[in-house]
């Protein structure tokens, strides 16, 4: 089974972050062309450019053509149209008429754009979990923790990137508004890719994380909701702050 092929089949399961299912069983994507694809291959196609996009194996601004891409992953154009439309929606990339279509810049406005929003929205993510009685999820955040602790101590940030958004997941799972997932996850889609890139270049920020996330989890898991919602806040606006200027100084300030 392809990578493309397996991700679609467990797309549901994890809520469209199949980055999080390649990276947990070893399903990663190379630059071979895929065939005998799905019909619904412009959905795992999606996916499969997703990944490369917030792991920034596509670099910002990198010109897209459907052309390349279908010639790429041994498809025809038109589900990799329907796949960079979707793109499109998630903000991951960008189209100008009869210019052509681009992996979405990164920079320090459009930073701060993402970072003010999460700090409201993760936070009511965060305090809805708390007051959630689902148990066994709330359980798993403790495996998420331990798989952020293990990646921390051997120096991987790829893997705590992993465990790190599959604990963001599991709140949104907790918090249970439809709603408040919608607007995490169109905003998440932008925000992963500086999350993975200040993981990758800021060890701080990658113990600050793992600090108080543990507060955070223990605070949700102990149904302690106003502790969870502000815990949640202060550290969004912790790392946005710590990092403005390393993200400046990569992606420039943007207009």
């Amino acid at each position: 089974m392809t990578a493309v092929e397996n991700c679609g089949k467990r797309r549901k399961s994890i809520q469209d972050y199949c980055i999080v299912y390649r990276a947990q069983y070893g399903v990663h994507m190379n630059n071979r062309k895929i065939h005998n694809l799905s019909a619904g291959i412009s959905d795992n196609l999606a996916s499969v450019l997703e990944e490369e996009i917030v792991t920034l194996g596509l670099a910002p601004e990198a010109r897209l053509t459907e052309e390349e891409i279908a010639e790429k992953y041994g498809v025809s154009r038109s589900p990799v149209r329907d796949a960079l439309r979707t793109l499109e929606r998630e903000g991951l990339v960008v189209r100008q008429a009869r210019k052509g279509i681009w992996v979405a810049p990164m920079s320090l406005r459009d930073f701060d754009e993402v970072y003010t929003c999460r700090i409201a929205l993760e936070a009511l993510a965060s305090e809805a979990a708390a007051r959630s009685g689902n148990s066994e999820l709330k359980k798993e955040l403790g495996e998420a923790l331990e798989a952020m602790r293990h990646a921390s101590e051997i120096g991987d940030a790829h893997s705590f990137f992993t465990a790190d958004v599959r604990g963001s997941e599991l709140i949104y799972d907790l918090a249970d508004n439809q709603t408040l997932r919608r607007l995490l996850q169109g905003l998440e889609k932008q925000a992963l890719r500086y999350r993975f890139y200040l993981y990758k270049v800021a060890p701080d920020l990658v113990r600050l994380s793992f600090d108080e996330t543990g507060e955070i989890f223990a605070a949700i898991s102990e149904s302690r909701a106003e502790d969870a919602k502000e815990m949640s806040s202060a550290l969004i606006e912790k790392i946005w702050q710590a990092a403005r200027d390393i993200v400046k100084q990569e992606f420039g300030k943007g207009v």
